[in-house]
């Protein structure tokens, strides 16, 4: 077999016209004596064709050669493909496949063949959803970062169809999603400890003060906050450990492991300690009072029957007790970066705070936080000024004699 190169010129609907290259393989003949010719295509130049009619050859040479499926791509992604990784996938990262595709990326390649998706194809695509948004007209435009999750996405479905021996190249690896730009650090809003004291005082004895005190105090997440059982928290030794966190898949909850896929011990102050014991203490009144009602899951933070709370509802809770408080008003996971950023100022080194909030380095932390770092820098500045004038040296005396 051998493959030759075959120009395309196309007429899009507003009067342009582009220009795509294909790999024809001759695939030997039929039956009846005519050719059999296998297309490869969708590149976007004569020598991105010319690498792909090299590999191509190659293959056949070697015996590797995979000739194109006449498999769909919505075919291969709803058997097996979804089928297949959800047992590797963390359920929320499953569902956010699956609704990327069912709402970015089915209704125009759904019925394509895996063989005909080309990367001047995606490429078009992608300019699309940036200037349109989502296909079913539900909103506007989609930012940079939502674009190139999608084709993130598309890339993964179609380098596990080449390695099921359904394509023979990606063509999303050809393909070009817009680039990320740098932008301004993200918005964050906190408070400073004057308003997390005042909040804190608000929300003192009220039913859901644990889990305002614990989100504010140790930096954990909302799903981590309300999975967390009472046999991971060691009183005694002032430590809890971060196995569990509800999600949301959809509108339902589920149980699974925190972000990092790893469990962390976080350290308690004396003052969450006492926290800690008096809600047990709560906690166990509420289970004689509800008797054989009372669904003994072992949340720390539960509703009045022992059930976990829906992660929604805490949220728009702290709403309510914030604007009851009379404080700024922040979002739930604001008391993350309210932890964090006290955290700083307070000099407690990065390496632990990233320990404490899950992260995946120190690095990122600083990268998080770097909005905090130029003031806590001028801090270091005089305080370094400080010492060296305690030891008899004077800079700014020095300077102007």
């Amino acid at each position: 077999m051998k493959g030759h190169i075959h120009k395309r010129v196309h007429s899009t609907a507003d009067g342009r016209t582009t220009t795509t290259w294909y790999v024809v393989v001759d695939a030997g003949r039929k039956a009846d004596g005519k050719r059999r010719q296998k297309w490869h295509g969708g590149f976007r130049t004569r020598k991105e064709a010319e690498a792909a009619q090299a590999k191509i050859v190659n293959d056949i040479n070697r015996g590797t050669y995979v000739e194109p499926t006449a498999i769909t791509l919505a075919e291969w992604v709803c058997d097996p493909w979804l089928i297949v990784v959800k047992s590797r996938l963390k359920a929320t990262t499953w569902d956010s496949y699956r609704r990327t595709l069912d709402l970015h990326v089915l209704p125009v390649f759904g019925a394509i063949k895996l063989s005909d998706i080309t990367a001047a194809a995606l490429d078009r695509h992608y300019a699309d959803l940036l200037d349109h948004g989502r296909l079913n007209g539900d909103g506007g435009a989609l930012s940079v970062r939502s674009v190139r999750y999608v084709h993130a996405v598309v890339r993964k479905v179609l380098a596990d169809a080449v390695d099921a021996g359904l394509l023979a190249v990606n063509p999303a690896s050809r393909a070009k999603p817009p680039k990320a730009h740098r932008s301004a650090a993200p918005t964050m809003s906190y408070w400073d400890p004057a308003e997390l004291g005042a909040f804190l005082d608000h929300v003192s004895g009220s039913e859901l003060e644990i889990a305002w005190h614990l989100l504010a105090m140790t930096g954990m997440r909302r799903g981590e906050v309300l999975g967390l059982r009472w046999r991971d928290v060691d009183l005694a030794a002032s430590r809890l450990a971060v196995r569990h966190t509800l999600v949301l898949v959809g509108n339902a909850i589920r149980e699974e492991t925190p972000k990092s896929h790893q469990a962390r011990v976080v350290d308690l102050d004396s003052g969450t300690v006492q926290k800690l014991l008096a809600h047990q203490a709560r906690q166990e009144g509420d289970r004689q009072e509800a008797g054989g009602r009372y669904l003994n899951r072992d949340f720390v933070v539960a509703a009045d029957d022992g059930s976990p709370i829906h992660p929604d509802r805490l949220s728009k809770l702290f709403q309510q007790a914030v604007k009851e408080s009379g404080g700024p008003r922040i979002r739930l996971h604001d008391l993350r970066h309210t932890h964090a950023t006290i955290a700083l100022r307070a000099a407690v080194p990065v390496k632990v705070i990233s320990e404490r909030l899950g992260h995946e380095s120190p690095g990122f932390t600083l990268s998080q936080y770097a909005h905090v770092m130029p003031g806590m820098q001028a801090e270091a500045a005089e305080l370094v000024r400080v010492m060296v004038s305690a030891e008899g040296h004077d800079p700014v005396q020095a300077g102007t004699s």
